[in-house]
């Protein structure tokens, strides 16, 4: 994969850079702000930005959505040590296709990587459960009958929803549904299909904001 750097400290660049290289990929491009990484992708084309958060000139969320508009092919994954679940929640709301904590080993983060490349979304587990609960609190407040909601989803494709919004892979959901990977790849089209969205960070989103009254769990 294509990759560009986005992050204000030349070392952890640096670093970051030859983590990847060992493992095969190109680091095409490094920036040292949000306003450098969007010249950097438009010249590189990139398969993936990695993106810092906390930056001078233009910060990482501000950059993601214009590269988003921009680029919307490219993905992004913003790789921060904040774990606040707000930023965590404004990164995907900006298209970010995941979000990575620094303190990752890095065989964890090769398998972010990996996972990424095959087109998955990667948030870690624990700030992923912020976004159920945002999901879960929003629906026990409405006061709507459920037929009153419409629910184009199947019951297997809610259960799919909740895995995915709790930040398991497609391997993960496989075995605690006791399905083929081959299988959540299906119902997860027919999730993206029925709710117009595009990929699984989007999902993600779409869970953290809506409110229904369906039962998950």
């Amino acid at each position: 994969m294509k990759i560009v750097l986005a992050d204000d400290q030349p070392l952890v660049r640096n670093g970051i850079a030859s983590l990847l290289q060992a493992r095969g990929h190109t680091v095409v491009g490094e920036a040292g702000d949000g306003q450098e990484a969007l010249s950097v992708v438009r010249r590189t084309r990139p398969d993936l930005v990695l993106m810092d958060l906390r930056m001078p000139v233009m910060e990482g969320l501000e950059a993601t959505r214009l590269l988003k508009s921009e680029f919307p092919h490219v993905r992004v994954v913003i790789l921060t040590v904040s774990d606040d679940e707000r930023d965590l929640i404004d990164a995907v709301k900006s298209g970010a296709h995941g979000y990575l904590l620094k303190d990752l080993e890095a065989d964890q983060f090769f398998e972010a990587i990996d996972a990424v490349e095959h087109g998955e979304s990667v948030i870690p587990p624990r700030l992923a459960r912020h976004l159920w609960t945002e999901f879960s609190r929003q629906s026990s407040s409405r006061n709507i009958a459920p037929e009153e909601e419409e629910r184009p989803l199947t019951d297997r494709e809610w259960e799919v929803l909740r895995l995915v919004a709790a930040g398991h892979t497609n391997r993960e959901i496989a075995t605690m549904l006791s399905i083929s990977e081959n299988t959540v790849k299906f119902h997860m089209g027919g999730i993206l299909d029925k709710l117009h969205l595009r990929n699984r960070a989007e999902v993600a989103t779409w869970a953290a904001e809506h409110r229904r009254h369906h039962d998950c769990s």
